[in-house]
């Protein structure tokens, strides 16, 4: 296992992410306490310093499930992550409620981490506006010494990014994005990353392997890639993007059985960046697959379509979110940015005028468009 610095700590470059945990019959909700403490036991002894978990993973459980397997262990040998979950507007008024619970159901008497959790254009007023104190809560923890360092989990767009760290960007040691070479462009991942960098604030990734997908192909580069390196699999192609990016200094991963945890322990024996050209077919690969996928339209956000809108939708933002949607097969992001679009502003509150398709560049089917998604979000209700 390589290590990287941060504040003078050395923290494993691969951390095991507890949302995905082998669990009983496969339900979420009912993790394996003892298939847990083997993979514990197995990354401590292999080199795994960094545990992430959160107060919703796995329906409340993987708290307790993860604290009970690291109670096994020194205190010494292990940095434990948790986050505040802001993603429930009624979680603000109890922060100190759930922080005073989450250390119990952790067994732990502080967070080496802690995190103002999955910041999004439906809670960033909250965390801006903080009429609740979860600021000055979380800075009188840190004073005391049950938060060692504070950061945040973003899953918002750009502009979401700005404001957080506009409000809070004088408190927070560390940023949380999802970052793989699929979403490097096709979410703007870059954007988020040369932010950072320029404010000097160190990068944790989530999703680096996009919930699996990119363990199992490299999107159709897999013959380019073979002439490269040919002893890679998917998953090695997708850690060595991560590794290469500049600012990362925390690479977790959701592992749900040994045979995964051993494998990404043995990847990460030594550092291993890409170079230039892998980047690039890598990140071609990205592009080619996400244009090619049945269903998503091909907006450049352009905006031309907003000038002609009789309700001023913002088209381009709502194309965006439809793509996410589709390709990711109906995936909770989509869903969340559509949820925090204003009144009135939604794909369903399209009039079907047409108005908009009259001056697309890409002629897309702009009303048809926005009709499907709004049947897809009606169908993810039911």
């Amino acid at each position: 296992m390589f290590y990287r610095d941060f504040q003078g700590e050395k923290l494993s470059a691969l951390g095991l992410g507890c949302m995905r945990l082998p669990c009983i019959d496969g339900k979420e909700e009912n993790p394996d306490q003892a298939a847990t403490q083997e993979m514990v036991d197995y990354a401590i002894e292999n080199g795994i310093n960094y545990y992430d978990t959160a107060w919703g993973y796995h329906y409340g459980k993987s708290e307790n499930v993860i604290g009970e397997a690291l109670s096994k262990h020194d205190r010494s040998n292990f940095y434990l992550a948790s986050k505040f979950p802001g993603y429930d507007h009624s979680n603000f008024a109890k922060h100190e409620e759930i922080f005073e619970k989450q250390l119990e159901k952790c067994k732990v008497d502080y967070f080496d981490f802690y995190l103002f959790h999955n910041v999004f254009e439906g809670n960033i007023d909250k965390y801006v506006n903080d009429d609740e104190g979860l600021r000055e809560y979380l800075l009188a923890q840190k004073a005391a010494g049950r938060i060692k360092h504070l950061g945040f989990s973003i899953h918002g767009s750009q502009e979401v990014l700005l404001k957080f760290l506009e409000a809070h960007g004088d408190i927070v040691e560390f940023c949380q994005i999802q970052l793989n070479y699929l979403d490097y462009e096709f979410q703007d991942a870059k954007s988020k990353v040369e932010e950072l960098n320029k404010r000097g604030i160190p990068i944790w990734v989530m999703e680096g392997l996009r919930g699996g997908k990119l363990a199992q192909s490299c999107l159709g580069a897999e013959e380019k890639l073979a002439e490269k390196r040919p002893e890679y699999t998917p998953a090695n192609w997708a850690f060595s993007f991560l590794q290469t990016v500049p600012g990362v200094t925390m690479i977790l991963s959701g592992m749900s059985d040994m045979e995964q945890l051993r494998q990404n322990i043995e990847f990460f024996s030594e550092e291993k960046k890409l170079t230039e050209d892998e980047l690039n077919i890598l990140i071609d690969a990205a592009a080619e697959d996400t244009k090619a996928k049945e269903g998503t339209v091909p907006c450049t956000a352009c905006r031309y379509c907003m000038s002609e809108c009789p309700i001023e939708l913002e088209i381009p933002k709502i194309l965006e979110l439809y793509n996410e949607h589709v390709y990711t097969e109906e995936g909770f992001l989509g869903i969340m940015g559509v949820e925090a679009l204003p009144s009135g502003k939604k794909p369903q509150d399209c009039i079907g005028c047409g108005a908009c398709a009259s001056v697309c560049p890409q002629s897309i089917d702009i009303p048809g468009t926005m009709s499907r998604f709004s049947e897809l979000l009606a169908a993810a209700e039911d």
